[in-house]
């Protein structure tokens, strides 16, 4: 089932990021990761969140693959270049829904 990763983060360190951005995209891909959404931040709506300068939305083929993302060997060198590039992260991985009707029904 896919799963979808909201990052959201601060840049720390621009070079730092920009060494694992380079590499990144490929590698999610290898993985069953698709990146759906880059953003910046615009301004708070609603809510009491702490805002966050960017956004990224992953779409994984399934847990298992972002799993195999963030725990593949070969990758030991890659995401301390996303954990020094960046500050304040938010990383949630929500289940992929159609519609909203497993959430709204009555719960026994």
């Amino acid at each position: 089932m896919p799963v979808y990763a909201l990052n959201l983060f601060d840049i720390a360190d621009k070079d730092e990021y920009l060494a694992y951005a380079k590499r990144s995209v490929k590698e999610v891909g290898k993985h069953g990761g698709k990146v759906i959404s880059l953003g910046k931040f615009r301004e708070a709506a609603l809510g009491d969140m702490t805002p966050r300068t960017v956004l990224i939305l992953v779409e994984w083929e399934s847990k298992e693959s972002f799993e195999g993302y963030c725990n593949d060997p070969e990758l030991a060198d890659l995401h301390p270049h996303r954990e020094k590039g960046t500050k304040n992260y938010i990383w949630h991985l929500f289940d992929k829904l159609d519609d909203l009707r497993p959430l709204l029904k009555a719960h026994n």
